[in-house]
């Protein structure tokens, strides 16, 4: 029986060779050009971490009542690998690791699970304890990084306009998977009393927390309900404005005292700062993540276009710079590795024409392009993104 020749059956098929020369050739191209880019590839981290605040408690204590009762039914997770923790006075932290064999697609319902069993038992834990919380997002890379800056503006009103680009860019520009500010400082409202005014009016300190607290409290005061509709009343009271918090009265000894003239009222931020700069000036963060199998050069000429609309709405004074740029750098490595690849093909060939001769040379310069071609598309079938290729390389 004659054995089958791949070479004389091709030399008798040339159309249908010819054929799948071209498909693979265009296929090549399209593929190169539509292949994930970043700058890490995606992966997939099968660990969370739950951390419990207890203030007060010394790390046995932390370790008895605390840690000991989340590993326990910690223990029930599926696909559990193995558990780490770490009790220290007044804080407890649990790793939490999976198998490697837990599917990517189950990896999520699991850490929503181990939320569900750690909140059953929050009931359970000692009174004063702060959490659990959980964190199991560290898979995202924020390659793009946007720093507002204003001169003139107060910290509050850049920290509107950044909140204004982030709803611009979550709405509008595609592959954004995530947008988060840096170094938003909550508000807050400073009472400050010197202790020698304290001593001369005989004035406990709680006494002016359980003032503020009761004027400033919601309690509900009912309802009058009548056959067309339901009136709800409600106790008005309730701080609006600092003014308002300064001349609060404060009873004490059989004295009222005025608590703007006891004490210093005023707004500021939360202490300690978390601020961030660029270039010396106060500054509102946006760092922004994309969407897993994205293009990453494409998602920069996308932000660059959402940037330059929204600088044209934003009042003068107002500027947003660009601190991270996570495209430019993905597109120098690829430029690279192109030049580097069209370099070893002009080597090959080179070296198959001195010693092969001309016809066999024109063979080979004529498939090496072809199997690159052939490799794009079996990535791009395969799911894998050029910049894995670049990162481990």
């Amino acid at each position: 029986m004659k054995k089958f020749n791949l070479t004389e059956w091709a030399l008798k098929h040339k159309q249908f060779m010819y054929f799948i020369v071209v498909v693979v050739a265009i296929g090549g191209i399209f593929s190169y050009q539509n292949l994930g880019r970043m700058e890490y590839p995606d992966f997939t981290i099968r660990q969370m971490v739950v951390s419990v605040a207890w203030p007060g408690a010394t790390a046995k204590q932390v370790e008895e009542q605390v840690t000991d009762k989340i590993e326990k039914k910690l223990q029930d997770t599926p696909g559990l690998d193995y558990l780490e923790s770490c009790s220290e006075p007044g804080q407890s932290v649990i790793y939490v690791y999976l198998e490697d064999t837990v599917a990517d697609e189950s990896i999520r319902s699991t850490w929503f699970e181990v939320r569900n069993m750690v909140n059953d038992i929050k009931g359970t834990l000692p009174s004063g304890v702060v959490g659990p919380f959980f964190n199991d997002r560290f898979d995202d890379v924020f390659g793009n990084v946007y720093a507002i800056t204003g001169d003139g503006y107060s910290y509050e009103q850049m920290r509107v306009k950044a909140e204004d680009f982030r709803q611009e860019l979550l709405q509008n520009v595609p592959d954004v998977k995530k947008v988060e500010l840096i170094g938003v400082q909550s508000e807050k409202i400073y009472v400050e009393v010197e202790s020698n005014k304290l001593s001369q009016l005989h004035l406990d300190p709680t006494i002016i927390s359980s003032t503020l607290q009761a004027q400033n409290s919601m309690a509900p005061a009912g309802k009058i309900s009548t056959t067309s509709d339901d009136l709800h009343l409600r106790v008005t009271g309730m701080f609006d404005n600092i003014e308002e918090i300064k001349n609060l009265p404060i009873r004490a000894n059989g004295n009222t005292f005025r608590l703007g003239d006891i004490a210093t009222v005023k707004r500021g931020y939360e202490d300690p700062e978390t601020k961030m700069y660029f270039n010396g000036q106060e500054a509102i963060g946006i760092s922004i993540s994309m969407e897993k199998g994205g293009n990453v050069l494409t998602l920069g000429r996308n932000l660059e276009n959402a940037k330059d609309e929204f600088e044209k709405e934003i009042p003068a004074g107002l500027e947003i710079h660009q601190v991270a740029n996570q495209p430019e750098v993905v597109k120098d490595s690829i430029n690279e590795f192109i030049e580097t690849l069209v370099l070893a093909v002009l080597i090959v060939l080179a070296v198959c024409f001195i010693s092969l001769g001309w016809r066999p040379g024109i063979i080979v310069a004529f498939s090496i392009p072809l199997v690159i071609c052939g490799v794009f598309v079996c990535m791009k079938i395969s799911g894998i993104a050029l910049q894995q290729i670049l990162w481990e390389h």
